[in-house]
């Protein structure tokens, strides 16, 4: 009596941008720590942490630093006030004529 098992291949081919959005909807870490020591002294220690997700899975991860940014947030392109600028001028006069005693 012989049996036979069916061989079953499973094919599955993922292109690089089903690879891609699978990285960014689930995240992905990368984590290394670098230690120079001579003579067990420790001279160097660097911690390198890489998180590759969306913006989306950062922000439910708590990590949105981006937005409080004022180099990258769009409230950056905001002018300062003139009342501002007028007491920045005032002390800067200030400060100016104190030195030049």
């Amino acid at each position: 009596m012989s049996i036979q098992r069916a061989t079953a291949h499973s094919i599955e081919t993922t292109n690089l941008a089903d690879l891609l959005e699978r990285v960014l909807d689930k995240g992905i870490v990368i984590a290394g720590d670098i230690k120079i020591k001579l003579v067990d002294i420790e001279l160097l220690t660097l911690q390198i942490r890489l998180v590759i997700c969306s913006v989306d899975k950062a922000r439910e991860m708590g990590m949105d630093w981006w937005t409080n940014n004022s180099m990258i947030s769009s409230h950056s392109n905001e002018r300062i006030p003139e009342d501002s600028v007028a007491s920045i001028e005032d002390r800067l006069r200030k400060i100016e004529s104190a030195l030049q005693v």
